[in-house]
């Protein structure tokens, strides 16, 4: 469990630290391009979810956050006790979770600012990322996981 956590910890520093970065050399909605035509920064906030949805909606987001946090938590406890990869996996969810929950709390809103410039796509930040990456890193796992035993 401690290995989780500690990842979970990192990720969330390196997530806040990019947040604080942004905030502290970029002017909101500066366009910075960092590779033309592919990736620039942008300084954003967003009082929502992915794409704006339920834009001000804070106490939702508190709510289920709170009880993410928990269930990934007790995913962690339990279900990834002896299975390393989940908990990896589990980790990197927690930290987009957290990372996102910590904006939400101080800012009341997000702070997004990496924005692919070749498709219309939502500008987004570090912690979205990881849980983008860990959403798809689960659903592969768990098919994994399902062909594994379906094959025994």
């Amino acid at each position: 469990m401690l290995l989780y956590l500690t990842l979970t910890t990192l990720l969330v520093v390196i997530d806040q630290v990019t947040k604080y970065l942004t905030v502290q050399n970029i002017a909101f909605n500066e366009v910075i391009e960092v590779i033309p035509n592919i990736v620039s920064l942008t300084y954003i906030e967003n009082t929502g979810a992915a794409f704006s949805i339920l834009e001000g909606q804070m106490w939702f987001f508190y709510i289920i956050t709170v009880l993410v946090i928990g269930f990934v938590l007790y995913y962690i406890a339990v279900e990834a006790r002896d299975d390393k990869p989940l908990g990896i996996i589990l980790s990197i969810v927690l930290a987009g979770t957290i990372g996102n929950f910590i904006d939400r709390l101080i800012n009341q809103a997000v702070i997004d600012m990496i924005k692919l410039e070749f498709v219309d796509f939502a500008i987004f930040n570090v912690a979205d990322s990881f849980l983008t990456i860990g959403v798809i890193l689960l659903l592969a796992y768990t098919l994994y996981q399902e062909r594994k035993a379906k094959n025994n």
